[in-house]
């Protein structure tokens, strides 16, 4: 059963079409996060590793050129029809979350983070929607988001590269180790804004007691 999977993964990883495949599942998943884009780049990875096929380059180029499509589109549904979406956000809901989110990174990181979205469950969509909706210069947001597609399309490839070099002659187990390799860069994202989010928040709290003092001397002051 095993080898019958193996064989049909990799005739598909052999054909020319896995190109334009790749290219339709990595735009797609802009739009539609459910979409595993990249668990497929990092399964052609490792079979870039292990047999040679697809061609690791044409692999890192087609998806980022899809990454790159399916961002503009999200960026022109963000647009279109980003008011829309962010009213029927019910407060306190994930969706919510995540647009409040995406618009508080962007004023304090700009366009860079486009980048770091790509590492976040659910980020690129809500960042990408959030700058449409809040009309970001669109020439700006192409000239981040190149950056930021080529650099999750080199790191895709690369980590099921690993994979596939690690083992060879089992590409299942590659694809396996080249998807744990990505849910733990995922983990560590998480727990970095996790632990950014707790500090900020103490700073926060800290400030907030150094000013109610002086508040109340300032009315003790006051007849």
């Amino acid at each position: 059963m095993t080898e019958s999977i193996l064989q049909v993964v990799h005739e598909v990883m052999s054909s020319p079409w896995v190109y334009l495949a790749l290219f339709l599942l990595a735009a797609t998943d802009a739009f539609l996060p459910a979409v595993p884009s990249e668990s497929v780049v990092i399964t052609a990875g490792v079979f870039a590793a292990a047999s040679g096929s697809p061609q690791l380059v044409l692999v890192v180029l087609a998806a980022a050129a899809g990454a790159l499509v399916g961002d503009h589109i999200s960026y022109a549904i963000g647009r279109g029809a980003g008011g829309r979406l962010l009213a029927r956000a019910r407060p306190g809901s994930r969706r919510r979350r995540a647009f409040d989110r995406a618009a508080d990174a962007l004023a304090e990181r700009g366009s860079l983070v486009l980048v770091v979205a790509r590492y976040v469950p659910g980020g690129r969509t809500a960042v990408t929607v959030t700058m449409g909706a809040l009309g970001y210069p669109r020439r700006t947001f192409t000239r981040f988001d190149i950056l930021a597609a080529l650099s999750w399309a080199v790191y895709s490839v690369l980590v099921g590269y690993i994979g596939g070099m690690a083992f060879e002659n089992d590409p299942i187990k590659g694809v396996v180790l080249g998807i744990a390799l990505a849910l733990g860069v995922t983990a560590l994202v998480e727990v970095a804004r996790y632990a950014r989010r707790k500090r900020r928040l103490r700073e926060a709290e800290s400030r907030d007691e150094l000013l109610v003092p002086a508040a109340d001397q300032e009315s003790a002051r006051t007849p």
